[in-house]
C-alpha cells in the first residue's frame, strides 16, 4: 500500500508549492489548451493531484518544453525517452531558463515533480535546488500501479 503524505496547503508563509506535470503519449487530435490535449488516466489523476495540492502548475512537453496549461498547443508523437543524454540535458536547461522567465518561482518555493526520470534526472531537479528550491517527487520509486494507487488515495483525503 502507498503512503499518501499530501501536502496540508500549497501556500504556507510565503512559500509557493508548483507543480510539473509530465506529458504523456496520447493526446487529442487537434490544437488546444495544453491542459486538455494530453489524454491518459495517469495525466489526469496527476493534473487533479496538482490542481488541489499546488498554487499553480505547468506541463513539461517532450517536444515544447515548458507550458502553461492554458497555453495552445498542436499535438506531436515525441518522447524524451529516445533522445541522447546530451539531447536530454539540453531540454531541461531550456526549462530551467523558462521557469525562471515565466513561473517566477523564488527561494524556498517547493517545486513537485510529477514526472518520470527522464524529465527530472538530466539536470531539472539539480537545478531547480541550485536555484534555492525544494524538489520533491511524490511518486519517486513507485511503478505505475503504485502510482495510481498514490493518485487515489491522495483524491480521497
Amino acid at each position: 500500500m502507498v503512503e499518501v503524505s499530501a501536502p496540508v496547503a500549497h501556500i504556507t508563509s510565503g512559500v509557493r508549492r508548483v507543480g510539473l506535470v509530465g506529458c504523456v503519449k496520447g493526446k487529442a487530435p487537434s490544437r488546444q489548451a495544453a491542459k486538455d490535449l494530453y489524454r491518459s488516466t495517469l495525466f489526469a489523476h496527476r493534473r487533479a493531484y496538482v490542481e488541489t495540492y499546488c498554487g499553480s502548475w505547468w506541463i513539461l512537453s517532450a517536444k515544447y518544453g515548458l507550458v502553461h496549461p492554458d497555453d495552445l498547443i498542436d499535438p506531436y508523437d515525441f518522447s524524451l525517452n529516445s533522445v541522447r543524454t546530451a539531447d536530454r540535458r539540453a531540454w531541461s536547461a531550456h526549462v530551467l531558463a523558462s521557469l525562471e522567465d515565466r513561473a517566477q518561482l523564488h527561494v524556498g518555493d517547493i517545486v513537485e515533480i510529477h514526472a518520470g526520470s527522464n524529465y527530472r534526472d538530466f539536470g531539472l531537479m539539480e537545478g531547480l535546488q541550485a536555484k534555492g528550491l525544494t524538489v520533491e517527487v511524490p511518486t519517486k520509486g513507485l511503478g505505475i500501479g503504485f502510482q495510481f494507487q498514490f493518485y487515489k488515495q491522495s483524491s480521497s483525503q
